[in-house]
């Protein structure tokens, strides 16, 4: 038996049961984890309260985590017990100390990652991987704008964007929130409680707009980000933690200068385990030259994920959220 979060019924955080659980042995092709670290996640909130659909009930939730291999399956040749490991990716059950999952769906971290710092980054900084080397190839010199700067992604978007070049503008809640991504690269944060986004992002941009904007706040922000793009902008929607994102009617698109709007799925960008693998090392290879901080700004134990929930979901939390088994 083994500690797991439970969900048998979607809704509030109160509906994060700690309890024990069964762990079968590894099928073919799978392999034992032990849990060190799990990374928490604006989606899991999505499960949760039924948003996204989790499947049968009950369900464990959680997509991130770092420890070791246990035990594996017939025919896993690249994984070995004791190895550490991570991954990011269904399927879900993360919120356990112990849980099986495909071998191709996990990565063997290196030397000099931590396993705090992994579960804190998988899914997030392959999140940024995506949006800024894949979904808009960002480019020395362009101008960005980066909603939610001071959260988990919005702290690495804010770097690895710096890394590549890009003069960013980030959008924060607080004066405290505002210093810490100008402290993770972010040029110019902005306010959004006392600024108009729009008006400070044309004036920091001449009046000429940003070449990508990336949202994952959604209903509060997708036609400013939309309003602050330069001719043939793209907007990038990738979240929605103040809810669904309003219509957007494709003439909008014409009219405000033959703009690009896509919703990309992280999941879908690492899909085979040679784009897992890809999207794994990039990630580790920017943290290791020091060119992304992996910040955790909220620890706590398991049993405490319905706090974590609870953190992440009032916009109070800062950097990456992991619970420690």
């Amino acid at each position: 038996m083994t500690e797991a979060i439970r969900v048998h019924e979607v809704g509030g955080p109160e509906q994060l049961k700690h309890e024990s659980v069964r762990v079968p042995e590894p099928g073919p092709g799978e392999v034992r984890l032990r849990h060190t670290h799990i990374g928490v996640n604006y989606i899991d909130i999505y499960f949760r309260t039924g948003l996204y659909p989790a499947g049968n009930l009950p369900f464990t939730p959680g997509l991130e985590g770092a420890g070791e291999v246990v035990a594996t399956g017939e025919g896993v040749r690249t994984l070995k017990p004791g190895q550490r490991v991570a991954y990011a990716g269904g399927p879900l059950g993360a919120y356990a100390a112990e849980r099986i999952m495909p071998a191709d769906r996990v990565v063997p971290l290196p030397e000099g990652i931590r396993n705090e710092q992994a579960a804190g980054m998988m899914l997030k900084g392959m999140t940024a991987h995506m949006l800024l080397e894949r979904v808009h190839p960002v480019q020395p010199g362009e101008q960005v704008l980066i909603h939610a700067a001071a959260g988990g992604v919005g702290l690495m978007l804010c770097q690895w964007a710096k890394h590549l070049g890009a003069t960013v503008i980030g959008t924060v809640g607080s004066p405290e929130k505002a210093e810490l991504a100008k402290a993770h690269g972010c040029d110019h944060p902005v306010l959004y409680r006392d600024e108009d986004v729009v008006n400070r992002v044309k004036e920091l941009t001449g009046g000429e707009g940003v070449a990508v904007a990336y949202d994952s706040v959604g209903a509060d922000t997708l036609l400013a980000s939309l309003a602050c793009l330069a001719r043939r902008g793209m907007l990038v929607s990738f979240g929605q933690s103040s809810g669904k994102p309003p219509a957007i009617e494709v003439g909008q698109l014409a009219a405000g200068g033959s703009l690009f709007l896509t919703r990309p799925s992280l999941f879908d960008y690492i899909a085979t385990p040679e784009a897992l693998q890809s999207a794994a090392e990039a990630l580790f290879a920017v943290v290791s030259r020091g060119a992304l901080d992996v910040r955790i700004g909220q620890s706590l134990p398991l049993a405490d994920a319905a706090a974590a929930h609870r953190a992440l979901a009032s916009r109070q939390s800062t950097g990456s959220t992991i619970l420690t088994v």
